[in-house]
């Protein structure tokens, strides 16, 4: 990969680029979807689950730089998606995409890739775009890809410069599903799928939808919850009429300030009347911005699976100290010096001190930033799944 603010000269092999904002251009091998693409560039530090992060609603508008030279060689499957709506619109590798090893793959990475109008650049050096997201933070930009190599430069860098990026860009509203819908779906096993839980007499959680990964649903089915999913918008009194026990707050992309200007007001009233709060990631920072605290835009973000968090107090940081390794995949963070009187911080970012954790004195809500259904510890995070449906009553 060759970094440069000019136009360099298209190398013969080159079938594939991406151009910043700034005019920076990379070359480098295309594949899966034909067409360009504009997003904010960032890295994730995960070895596997690349499919799920690519099915991740959370990276809607979203370029992945994956910093595991290998992707692609386990292929992809159904089973692994967490969701059908827009995620990420492309991803940069370093090794150029080889055939699949895995016994589970129906459909080879590149195949899957156009399947789904995603566009991959490969033949990268993804140290020196990590190194230069972690110095100049995550750039926009525009990836594209033309198997014959045609590309016009300056349409692609104007397309990257005009974007307004995810700085007050409400996404969750995009992302999220249609209308109601209940949930019946737990754990996965080999040869079986995944399992149907849920049922009457069961705690009933309403979660909220804004650009949620699947598997968070299979854990609360899992730790013995009702579940119902309802779209980002549903207002507090269609959520009353559901007559939850508790109300999930679910990831997502975008800015939650921008999301929170019509979710923030639900969720006062669900305080308001005691209704317990669990949050995760976005949800997190809506619950945040709920009780009165702001949110910043973070200089290069937190995206892998091996991201340590320590508990720190509060309620439901139990075992204060422990370490958690987690799994992120925020741009965006509450701003602790911010947090009012009666919010709790619960646990820190080890990399960088950021917040990662929320809970209201007198209130059964508390938040999360990172995903504790990832399992990346494997199971360090999954306490919170069973302390929010263990409070329903």
């Amino acid at each position: 990969m060759a970094l440069s603010a000019s136009h360099p000269a298209r190398p013969k092999e080159a079938t594939g680029c991406l151009v910043m904002a700034d005019g920076t251009v990379v070359w480098g091998k295309g594949f899966g979807a034909i067409g360009s693409a504009v997003g904010e560039v960032c890295f994730n530090t995960s070895i596997t689950g690349y499919q799920e992060v690519l099915t991740d609603p959370s990276y809607a508008a979203q370029i992945v730089t994956f910093t595991f030279p290998h992707i692609g060689n386990v292929g992809t499957n159904e089973e692994d998606l967490e969701s059908q709506v827009e995620s990420a619109v492309g991803c940069i590798v370093r090794e150029e995409v080889t055939p699949e090893s895995n016994f589970r793959s129906e459909q080879h990475f590149a195949e899957w890739m156009a399947a789904h109008g995603k566009i991959g650049l490969s033949g990268i050096d993804t140290r020196a775009m990590t190194r230069l997201i972690r110095l100049q933070g995550a750039p926009n930009a525009v990836i594209a890809h033309d198997p014959g190599g045609n590309f016009d430069l300056d349409a692609l860098k104007a397309r990257a410069a005009q974007w307004s990026g995810l700085e007050g860009m409400d996404l969750a509203g995009l992302v999220t599903r249609d209308g109601r819908a209940t949930w019946n779906g737990g754990a996965w096993a080999l040869g079986k799928g995944y399992r149907t839980v849920g049922g009457e007499g069961l705690p009933h959680v309403v979660a909220f939808d804004y650009g949620a990964k699947n598997n968070i649903f299979r854990k609360l089915a899992e730790a013995g919850a009702r579940v119902t999913v309802v779209p980002a918008k549903t207002s507090l009194e269609d959520v009353l009429e559901l007559q939850p026990d508790g109300v999930f707050l679910s990831n997502g992309p975008g800015d939650p300030a921008a999301t929170g200007e019509y979710a923030v007001p639900v969720v006062r009233g669900l305080l308001e009347r005691d209704i317990p709060i669990f949050g995760i990631c976005l949800g997190h920072q809506i619950l945040a911005l709920a009780a009165g605290a702001k949110t910043m835009k973070m200089f290069q973000g937190h995206r892998g699976a091996n991201h340590p968090v320590q508990r720190v107090g509060g309620t439901w940081a139990e075992n204060e100290n422990l370490v958690e390794i987690t799994s992120m995949n925020h741009g965006f963070a509450v701003d602790g010096e911010t947090l009012p009187e009666g919010v709790v911080e619960t646990h820190r970012s080890l990399f960088d001190g950021t917040n990662c954790g929320i809970s209201i004195t007198g209130k059964k809500a508390f938040g999360v930033q990172y995903h504790p259904e990832a399992s990346p510890g494997p199971q360090d995070s999954f306490y919170l799944f069973e302390k929010f449906v263990g409070m329903l009553g």
